[in-house]
C-alpha cells in the first residue's frame, strides 16, 4: 500500500464540513478526486418526471439539500492543494453551473482536459428541452496522465437509478449510481492509491474504492449520509 502520510485513518467516512476536514489532508498526498457537490438550481418547484424531488421548499429556492451554498472556489482550491502531481479530478455538475465551474478550476490551477457526459437514461421536464444527463468536469493537476482504459468513450450510459426508503421515497436525491464511479475511479487510479471525495452522499465512490481495492477518503455533512455510506460499505466485496 501507497505511504499517504497522513494523519487521517483511510478508509473512514467522515461527518462535518469538508473544508474544515481537509484541512488535516497534507499537500500532495491524494491520487484521485471524484466527487459530485451540492450546486444551484433553478429556482422554482417542478411537476414533471422527478418523483417529487424538485416540490421541496428547498429545491424552489435553487437548492437540492440544505447546504448548498459552498461556493466552486472554496473547495476547489482545496482540490489543488491536496493532489498530487499528474493526477485527476472529476466533478459532476449541471448546466447551470458548468462555466463557473470550469472557469473556477482553470483559476485554481487546473488544466482542464474535457466534459463527460452521463446519460442518465432519464429525463425531467423542464421550460428548454427535457434534461437526461449531467456533466463531469475532467480536469487534471500538472503533467498529462492517461487514463487506464483509453477505450472508454466520454458519453457513459449509465441507468440513474435510486435506493429508495420502506415508504418509497429516495435516500439520496442526487444520489450516483456505483458503476458509473467504478468506471471513474478504475480509469484514474491504480490499487492502493488514495482517492478521496469530499461529498460522498450515500457513498457510491467510496463503494467504487472499496470494491477495486482503491484506499479512500469519504466525507459529508450530513450525518444520516455517512450511516447509509457505512452500512452500504459493509456489505461490499472486494473484487
Amino acid at each position: 500500500m501507497n505511504d499517504h502520510n497522513l494523519t487521517l485513518p483511510l478508509n473512514q467516512i467522515y461527518n462535518g464540513n469538508c473544508l474544515e476536514i481537509m484541512k488535516a489532508i497534507p499537500n500532495e498526498s491524494i491520487d484521485l478526486i471524484v466527487t459530485d457537490p451540492p450546486y444551484r438550481t433553478t429556482a422554482r418547484g417542478h411537476n414533471g418526471n422527478s418523483g417529487g424531488m424538485l416540490k421541496s421548499t428547498v429545491a424552489k429556492q435553487g437548492k437540492m439539500f440544505d447546504y448548498n451554498d459552498i461556493k466552486a472556489t472554496e473547495y476547489l482550491l482545496e482540490f489543488y492543494r491536496v493532489l498530487k502531481d499528474g493526477t485527476h479530478c472529476y466533478v459532476m455538475t449541471n448546466n447551470k453551473n458548468l462555466l463557473d465551474i470550469c472557469n473556477t478550476a482553470v483559476d485554481c490551477g487546473f488544466k482542464f482536459i474535457k466534459c463527460l457526459i452521463w446519460d442518465k437514461g432519464n429525463k425531467v421536464m423542464g421550460t428548454h428541452y427535457m434534461s437526461q444527463f449531467e456533466y463531469i468536469v475532467f480536469l487534471r493537476k500538472g503533467k498529462s496522465k492517461n487514463i487506464n482504459n483509453c477505450g472508454t468513450p466520454d458519453i457513459l450510459c449509465v441507468p440513474n437509478r435510486k435506493m429508495r426508503s420502506a415508504d418509497g421515497k429516495n435516500i439520496h436525491n442526487t444520489e450516483k449510481p456505483v458503476p458509473l464511479m467504478l468506471t471513474l475511479v478504475e480509469n484514474s487510479s491504480n490499487e492502493g492509491d488514495l482517492v478521496l471525495d469530499p461529498f460522498v452522499g450515500i457513498g457510491s465512490t467510496c463503494i467504487a474504492c472499496k470494491t477495486l481495492r482503491r484506499n479512500f477518503i469519504g466525507i459529508d455533512i450530513e450525518k444520516r449520509f455517512c450511516n447509509v455510506t457505512n452500512e452500504r460499505l459493509e456489505a461490499t466485496k472486494v473484487i
